[in-house]
């Protein structure tokens, strides 16, 4: 029997249309490579969880960090959903057909990697083993408790040079910052399953970290 999908997560792609862009996540114009990403939710004996990868420091575009799957829009796609269900099976040896698509949430645009990304909702009604299937692009791939992520233990900011703060998870052995950090922070918020933490709990990024996102 499959899991049915939870109100919670209607509710976050039914008011989708609603949920504020912040201004320097607003994409150009023009401009910019058309991408997705995967925001697979699921249900185990820990409760509600979301997939997430750890990038090989191999890579070229944000090497060592902890990401949804996902990458760019390829003709053969169809758009945002076909593209984040190909590179979660490619990355994760995901089963797409085990896989309800739910809705999409506003495309964002990430900078350094000139992507305008739209973030894609799933739930995750047949689970499947994964695995780091795409060695060169993957080191590592997680089911991450979301009473993990939403654990005031868990929870921080990271200052990157500049000055700037942003959210930041340690979680599985990774620390969760930049893009997928801030929507994973903004997903918490708005499914309700936020917890009150400490926002005055800053630390700097890693040097090793900034190394890998320079490169």
């Amino acid at each position: 029997m499959t899991a049915p999908v939870p109100g919670w997560l209607h509710d976050l792609a039914a008011n989708a249309v609603h949920h504020p862009v912040p201004a320097a996540l607003r994409p150009p114009v023009d401009g910019g490579r058309a991408a997705a990403v995967l925001l697979l939710f699921g249900e185990s004996a820990e409760g509600p969880d979301i997939l997430l990868i750890q990038r090989s420091a191999k890579g070229r575009n944000h090497a060592g960090q902890p990401a949804f799957p996902g990458g760019g829009v390829d003709p053969g796609d169809g758009g945002p959903v076909g593209a984040a269900l190909r590179e979660a099976e490619e990355e994760t040896g995901l089963d797409p057909t085990g896989v309800r698509v739910v809705g999409e949430l506003p495309e964002l645009y990430v900078w350094r990697s000139d992507n305008r990304v739209t973030p894609v909702l799933g739930w995750w009604h047949t689970p499947c083993a994964v695995h780091a299937a795409s060695p060169d692009e993957v080191d590592a791939v997680a089911r991450v408790p979301i009473a993990e992520l939403v654990d005031p233990r868990n929870r921080l900011r990271l200052r990157l040079p500049g000055g700037f703060a942003g959210p930041a998870f340690k979680v599985r052995g990774m620390l969760v910052w930049g893009f997928t950090a801030g929507v994973l922070n903004d997903v918490l918020a708005a499914t309700g399953f936020e917890r009150p933490w400490d926002g005055e709990r800053v630390e700097e990024l890693p040097p090793e970290m900034l190394r890998l996102a320079r490169r």
